[in-house]
């Protein structure tokens, strides 16, 4: 019998442990395409780059709602505490949701998060009853003060947003795991299938991801391959590895080994 292995982010249950973002999609089709591809049951929202009033049956939210996937609002584009809590409180009346992504960018150059600012926007919206799911660099005090705060998961990057450059620093992504006990979510830098299995070894309990599939030459094809990516990475995580070693160890017993 399959074990369950549900993901839980605050109140609710996920079978999927991947997370797809809805930006640089050739069309709205591609996007639907992948995201079926991909098995995810959550999708995220550039709150700042949809018009949320148009809520037809061809508007990216009118085709979104129509697969009952769960919204997830993000805060992308804002730069300070005050831009992503305004920004935030939008989108829970406009999306009636009180989930929020929360992203506070440094600057256009790296796009890194800008630690002091996230932290204080991550307290504010707590303290307004919002399900927070912050995205951060992969310092293990500062996700550890994200978790402690109450923030319902921590999303570290895994590299600079766009780039596919995979997973930078997989020793501080295996000490977040150690250190919070909300689920680990790796958010930017995952470029192909290898690199989301790397970081489901690590620990992580899912995957955030957009560039990796929107732009690649067969966004579908690349959508499944990070579906059975993140499903192979989880399961090899939970059968435990083998410990590595610096010399060999044979396979087979030489006990009773036929000598000539």
């Amino acid at each position: 019998m399959r074990m369950k292995d549900d993901l839980q982010i605050g109140d609710r249950h996920f079978t999927s442990r991947l997370i797809l973002g809805t930006a640089r999609y050739p069309n709205p089709e591609t996007m639907l395409e992948c995201i079926a591809a991909s098995g995810t049951e959550m999708v995220t929202v550039a709150v700042r780059r949809y018009n949320l009033q148009d809520r037809s049956a061809e508007s990216i939210l009118g085709l979104l709602r129509s697969g009952a996937f769960h919204l997830l609002p993000n805060t992308a584009g804002c730069y300070t505490a005050k831009e992503a809590v305004l920004t935030a409180e939008l989108a829970r009346e406009a999306l009636e949701t009180n989930w929020i992504k929360l992203e506070v960018i440094g600057d256009d150059e790296t796009l890194m998060p800008d630690v002091t600012e996230l932290l204080k926007a991550a307290s504010q919206l707590i303290a307004l009853g919002f399900t927070v799911l912050p995205y951060t660099s992969d310092d293990p005090v500062t996700a550890r003060k994200l978790a402690d705060m109450g923030c319902a998961a921590v999303m570290p990057l895994g590299a600079p947003i766009g780039s596919g450059g995979g997973i930078r620093n997989p020793a501080n992504l295996s000490i977040i795991r150690e250190l919070i006990s909300v689920p680990m979510i790796v958010d930017a830098g995952i470029g192909t299938a290898s690199h989301a299995a790397l970081a489901m070894e690590l620990g992580a309990d899912a995957i955030l991801l957009n560039t990796a599939i929107s732009g690649a030459e067969h966004p579908a094809h690349m959508a499944r391959a990070m579906k059975l990516a993140v499903e192979a990475g989880r399961l090899a995580r939970m059968a435990g590895r083998i410990p590595e070693r610096l010399m060999a160890e044979r396979s087979s017993p030489i006990l009773g080994m036929i000598h000539a």
